[in-house]
């Protein structure tokens, strides 16, 4: 999956960049970030540290984030930040489990500061992660398709990313295998800020 979600967003962020015309591009790219939310849930329930884990995606965050600015010409927040703003509400939310109250006061915190500071993907990314995190694999397909049309009109061709929930839900022996086939740590960890810097480069210089 680690390489399917590479590819995804390559193409995507190609497509935004060089050929914004060209939506079958970031249609195509619709498919990266259910797989990184997916993955980013599978490593925190398999890390055997939580500490170094969100420090390491920390770290990813900020040394992408002006190669995502400048790339995208943008001031906002990259989608790592979103993903590590998840990270911490996985462990809220499982610190507090026996206090419902206080898990829907950090949920709505969470989501309204995702919006608030105009974070990559905002609510919907860190409803997404909640979906594949606390969902069962009968009902992720039924609240991701709720999460969608909730923004159809905002967002249209996110629907596309349903695809991946419905491999996740209906095909969990496939998953398991793709999910076997890794990729280096090195080239996962640096692809991100890596081909963001690329990008800009090349952008830069058109």
């Amino acid at each position: 999956m680690q390489w399917i979600a590479m590819l995804t967003m390559l193409i995507d962020h190609i497509g935004a960049v060089f050929f914004p015309d060209q939506q079958w591009l970031r249609i195509i790219g619709r498919i990266a970030f259910p797989l990184y939310a997916y993955l980013m849930v599978i490593g925190y329930q398999r890390t055997r540290s939580y500490t170094k884990y969100v420090l390491r995606v920390a770290l990813l965050a900020a040394i992408s984030q002006p190669m995502y600015q400048w790339a995208f010409d943008t001031k906002h927040f990259n989608i790592i930040v979103t993903l590590l703003v998840g990270l911490i509400l996985f462990k809220l939310m499982d610190a507090a489990a026996k206090k419902p109250i206080i898990q829907c006061l950090g949920v709505i915190t969470a989501l309204f500061a995702a919006e608030w500071f105009s974070l990559d993907y905002g609510a919907y990314g860190l409803a997404l992660m909640l979906i594949f995190r606390y969902a069962s694999r009968e009902r992720m397909v039924l609240y991701h398709g709720l999460l969608e049309l909730l923004y159809l009109l905002v967002w249209g061709i996110q629907f596309f990313s349903l695809i991946v929930t419905c491999f996740i839900s209906f095909l969990p022996n496939w998953v398991k295998k793709v999910d076997q086939i890794n990729v280096p740590r090195w080239l996962w960890r640096s692809f991100y800020p890596l081909h963001l810097l690329i990008i800009a480069i090349i952008s830069y210089n058109i």
